[in-house]
């Protein structure tokens, strides 16, 4: 008795497990298939608008690198590169100053006016946009202009680009360095996330899906134009000592 006990309790478990696995491979078969994982490029970028504006700098930068090469062919006496300089103002015009600027004019500085915080420096920033605008109006003016330029008119020219470069540099680095850092201070952390999708909307609308990408596109190609895009030709060449 105690031997057919032992064997009708193992077949009674060996059926059960049978049916489990049985039950499980159905399920297993039923089951649909999981979404695949989602491949890198598309994976929607999370920009933060600190790191958009920021980024946005690095565009203005690469623009000043053609406006310095520009200033160097005015002053030099060189042929003046007239579509690549209207490029160039014309990239400042829509993405910097239409847009980039826009942005800090209407959803940060009035920000920190009302937080009572780098009022002065908001200040400051503000009236170099508005001068700003004026030096890119008489550059595409120059660089659209029909005619010779007279030396006197290139003279003025590089004296604006040289200007523009001058106030811009620093100016890009107090924002990257001081201002946008202090944003959190001034929103909520909801509120900090609302301007990134607004920042994102505004971007798409104004120069279409590529945004961003596409104006760096752009800017490339003036560089290659002027023989400024290899980025090795800026390594100096130092000697061991």
């Amino acid at each position: 008795m105690t031997a057919r006990r032992v064997f009708l309790r193992s077949a009674l478990l060996g059926g059960a497990g049978l049916i489990a696995d049985s039950s499980l491979a159905a399920q297993t078969r039923s089951k649909p298939p999981g979404k695949p994982k989602e491949k890198d490029e598309d994976v929607k970028e999370e920009v933060s608008p600190a790191e958009d504006l920021m980024r946005e700098h690095g565009v203005l930068k690469r623009v000043i690198l053609v406006y310095r090469d520009v200033v160097r062919r005015l002053r030099a006496g060189e042929e003046l590169p007239r579509q690549q300089l209207a490029d160039a103002a014309g990239v400042i015009r829509s993405f910097i100053e239409e847009y980039h600027e826009k942005l800090e004019e209407e959803h940060l500085f009035p920000r920190f006016r009302r937080a009572g915080k780098l009022v002065e420096l908001v200040d400051v920033l503000q009236a170099q946009h508005a001068a700003g605008r004026k030096l890119t109006e008489a550059t595409l003016a120059f660089a659209k202009g029909a005619g010779q330029r007279s030396a006197d008119e290139r003279r003025h020219a590089a004296d604006d680009l040289a200007a523009f470069i001058r106030m811009y540099e620093p100016h890009e680095a107090r924002e990257d360095t001081v201002l946008f850092p202090a944003l959190r201070t001034v929103v909520s952390g909801h509120e900090y996330d609302a301007l990134g999708e607004e920042f994102e909307k505004k971007e798409h609308q104004l120069f279409g899906k590529d945004g961003f990408e596409g104006m760096v596109e752009r800017v490339a190609g003036i560089e290659k134009r002027l023989g400024l895009y290899d980025l090795a030709q800026f390594t100096p060449h130092v000697n061991a000592r």
